[in-house]
């Protein structure tokens, strides 16, 4: 006797369109809009600057649009020019100094907020986040008319204190100048350090500290062994953070300076808009020079990334 057969019937396949979207794929659609943004703002100009980095380009080129391919040549040009080294050194004194400053201010104020109990007005946090509010530009020329020689008001107080004589030209002396404009550049940044740096702290369980107090240990032992490595990972990021914009810095030098008096404030972003927007506007050796300088900042991240992060999130 056979065994009649069973047919299965398979249910009706759904369209594509109305199919049920994995999380991964819904996310991607949604940042589409996003990325194409991106694309259109920052992938293009970036794309177009290499391009003329390996390019001849000046204003007679720009205005027929014929480039002569010139490989590397404004690579190498850059690299033998002096200045761009005297520049190189001035951005890492430039960025040492800020860097190293910010991050030191940062974790005393933000001890110092969280210890007063004062964090929760609203007042405070304002006074804090005001000067990350300035926009670069104009925090420099705040700063220009505080320095300014005959002016200034910072010359004006320290005159009525009796602690100067004659007016100091802040800005206008080649041993001071690149300090001077460190000063504007941290008042700008710090509140974005000290938030992260008390934004941690508040992570912190009391308890550890309350341990350590019965045990005896004093203050610097409670902040040296209990404080600072639960913090590593904070000041990490600041670094790299830190270290990519005060390499970049541009704006400051701008409103202050504008890259003196003679070199003395010349860094790699002024270096760079310089040889592309002055006589004889060479555009290929400007856009070589970012991309150099956008190469050397990469290569610190990843520094950082390898030596420092890895190790205090091990």
């Amino acid at each position: 006797m056979s065994t009649p057969a069973v047919t299965i019937e398979r249910a009706p396949r759904r369209p594509w369109y109305r199919r049920e979207m994995s999380a991964g794929s819904f996310a991607f659609v949604m940042n589409v809009p996003t990325l194409l943004c991106l694309g259109l703002v920052l992938g293009y100009p970036v794309i177009y600057a290499a391009y003329l980095s390996v390019h001849r380009v000046g204003l007679g080129q720009l205005r027929s649009g014929v480039f002569a391919f010139n490989g590397w040549d404004n690579y190498s040009r850059v690299l033998e020019d002096p200045l761009f080294w005297i520049a190189l050194k001035n951005t890492g004194i430039f960025t040492v100094v800020t860097v190293g400053s910010e991050i030191v201010l940062a974790v005393l104020i933000a001890l110092l907020i969280n210890q007063a109990g004062i964090w929760t007005s609203r007042i405070t946090r304002f006074l804090i986040l005001l000067p990350y509010a300035i926009p670069p530009i104009c925090n420099g020329l705040i700063w220009s008319f505080l320095y300014s020689f005959q002016f200034g008001f910072l010359n004006r107080i320290l005159f009525s204190a009796g602690l100067i004589d004659n007016p100091i030209n802040w800005a206008g002396n080649p041993d001071t100048a690149l300090y001077a404009v460190t000063v504007p550049y941290i008042w700008r940044t710090l509140p974005f350090a000290i938030i992260l740096v008390h934004a941690a702290l508040q992570g912190i369980p009391r308890e550890l500290y309350e341990q350590a107090a019965i045990d005896g240990a004093s203050a610097w032992r409670r902040f040296r062994h209990i404080t600072l490595p639960m913090l590593q990972q904070i000041i990490a990021i600041i670094l790299i953070l830190r270290t990519a914009f005060a390499f970049a810095v541009f704006e400051e030098i701008l409103a202050i300076t504008q890259g003196g008096p003679g070199d003395a404030t010349w860094v790699a972003a002024w270096y760079s808009y310089k040889i592309t927007f002055s006589p004889p506007n060479n555009f290929g050796m400007g856009s070589a020079s970012a991309f150099i300088l956008t190469l050397m900042i990469a290569a610190i991240a990843l520094v950082y990334m390898r030596f420092i992060y890895r190790r205090v999130t091990l």
